[in-house]
């Protein structure tokens, strides 16, 4: 302990109490020599050592100075810690022209230094090198005081001011990208995803969100504009505040659900389900209604590590036509599961969540017409979907047929859906109708798993993966049959599946003939 003398300068002792590192300039860096905190109430210094640097006397220090809820704003702080630095830049510019301090943390401080913006660095504030291979940076009482503090609370500031804290009115802090390493191509081993689990961010995160009240709390560039109106128009809405810490709070329970699935993925035995889970969803659109107009809907995507390249409607992309609707989802990601289960080319026509025709060719022109026909009543305004790309005779084909009931009328569809389209049967396919839904997806991932949500709870289990190839047929009846018949009944069997209950198949080379769903027994 260092006490001060009588002759201590008296701009010292006046001083309001702070908490700072001394900098020496030392090969054009910015060394932190030792730590001083100053208590006005007995005048003396608490000398912590830091590193010893010789042969300099240059030293600058920035201030931490409490703030009163009546601060202006031009002596406000942010403090922000990004790894995703889009619009950084513009932020940290936009903060500056509104006065406020900004602190920030390693490869941050650079890039707004870099863009002109003065920064001052947050081993400044705690008194502390970052360490531990960058483990601890923002773990710290003058950073997590500075930020849980009410304002509003006399015995708050006053603990603030007692240890020289200063209040933050702004954290934008985003985190590690560990959901991108982890789910990268090829995948990264398990140390080097240990070391991409963020600690300092997430608990700076939850601190300004519990304390929104007081602390604007940002964790995506896309409110970055939003954010610097509210502050030119120095509002107090607290409505925008709570929107704000909602999804802060999301952000960060999203990004823990990917910590545990990935964890569970490397402890899991075969045959185990986790005693708890979390599936992160993320709106994709809002829809006009649900399966009856009076019901309100929209439409998720589950951003579990596990649907990651999984394909499926959910990724589709849309190329043409109106928007999607509750059950024109329900229906292609019926049609879609469907068309997937056959390795030849195959055509799937799906009316109502039912197949209504499924044909496998080696020309996918001919699979089409035979779909059509097992059921052209129940075929026309379904949906369409093959597991092959969709080119320019196809796409023809599409346009152009007539229904075999009248064969006049053109076939109407809701939707197609394939793998992909040729530049030519996409320009087709628009001209057909204004109306017509393009779906562009990948194929569905095997070894999913599979909800459903019944009265308070989820039932879980494996997705139906099983193939023919997968279990040994054995022929029970006297009349053994032929090698085409055995073919046809595995192509029955799969065509089946997704026909709902008591379903009755009749199939013959490769072409459904009768596709029967007896939902009343």
């Amino acid at each position: 302990m260092i006490r001060l003398s009588a002759a201590a300068p008296a701009s010292i002792a006046a001083q309001p109490p702070y908490s700072n590192i001394l900098y020496t300039l030392l090969n054009k860096k910015r060394i932190p020599i030792f730590c001083v905190r100053v208590h006005t109430t007995s005048l003396r210094f608490s000398y912590s050592p830091i590193r010893a640097m010789a042969h300099s006397h240059t030293v600058s220090v920035p201030t931490n100075q409490p703030q009163s809820s009546s601060s202006s704003q031009a002596n406000k702080q942010a403090l922000i810690s990004l790894s995703d630095k889009k619009d950084l830049a513009s932020l940290g510019i936009g903060l500056q022209e509104l006065g406020y301090t900004i602190v920030s943390t390693g490869g941050t401080a650079t890039s707004l230094e870099n863009a002109g913006v003065s920064v001052t660095k947050v081993e400044q504030l705690t008194c502390f090198p970052e360490m531990l291979d960058g483990r601890v940076k923002t773990l710290h009482p003058n950073i997590h005081g500075g930020i849980l503090a009410r304002r509003d609370q006399k015995h708050h500031m006053d603990a603030l001011s007692e240890h020289g804290i200063g209040t933050f009115d702004l954290v934008v802090v985003n985190l590690y990208p560990f959901y991108d390493k982890v789910t990268s191509a090829g995948g990264i081993d398990f140390e080097d995803g240990i070391e991409n689990i963020d600690i300092g961010g997430p608990a700076m995160i939850r601190a300004a969100a519990k304390n929104h009240k007081d602390v604007l709390v940002v964790v995506g560039s896309e409110d970055y504009p939003a954010l610097l109106e509210f502050l030119k128009g120095n509002q107090d809405d607290q409505q925008f505040r709570r929107k704000l810490a909602w999804k802060a709070f999301q952000h960060v329970a999203s990004y823990d659900s990917a910590v545990s699935e990935w964890l569970w993925k490397q402890i899991a035995e075969e045959d185990k389900f986790p005693p708890s889970f979390t599936v992160p969803l993320e709106l994709k659109s809002s829809l006009r209604y649900g399966e009856n107009p009076h019901q309100k809907a929209a439409f998720y995507v589950d951003k579990s590590l596990a649907e990651v390249n999984a394909g499926g409607i959910a990724t589709a992309i849309q190329h043409h036509g109106k928007e999607m609707s509750y059950n024109n989802y329900l229906d292609a990601d019926a049609a879609w599961n469907c068309v997937s289960e056959f390795k030849n080319p195959t055509c799937v026509i799906v009316k109502h969540t039912n197949p209504c025709g499924v044909a496998s060719r080696d020309d996918i022109l001919e699979a089409y017409k035979l779909a059509v026909k097992a059921d052209p009543v129940s075929a026309f305004g379904g949906i369409v979907a093959f597991n092959v790309e969709v080119d320019e005779a196809l796409a023809k084909e599409l346009r152009e047929y007539r229904s075999p009931t009248d064969g006049e009328t053109r076939m109407f569809y809701e939707i197609v859906v394939a793998p992909s389209y040729t530049e030519e049967g996409l320009e087709i396919l628009r001209g057909k109708s204004k109306n017509l839904r393009i779906l562009e997806t990948k194929k569905n991932k095997k070894g999913k798993l599979s909800l459903r949500q019944v009265g308070g709870g989820w039932l879980a289990q494996d997705s139906d993966d099983l193939t023919p190839e997968d279990i040994q047929f054995k022929v029970v009846s006297e009349k053994k049959p032929q090698e085409s018949e055995l073919h046809d009944a595995e192509f029955a069997w799969l065509c089946v599946k997704h026909v709902k209950s008591n379903a009755i198949v009749i199939a013959k080379v490769g072409t459904s003939i009768l596709m029967k769903s007896d939902m009343f027994g």
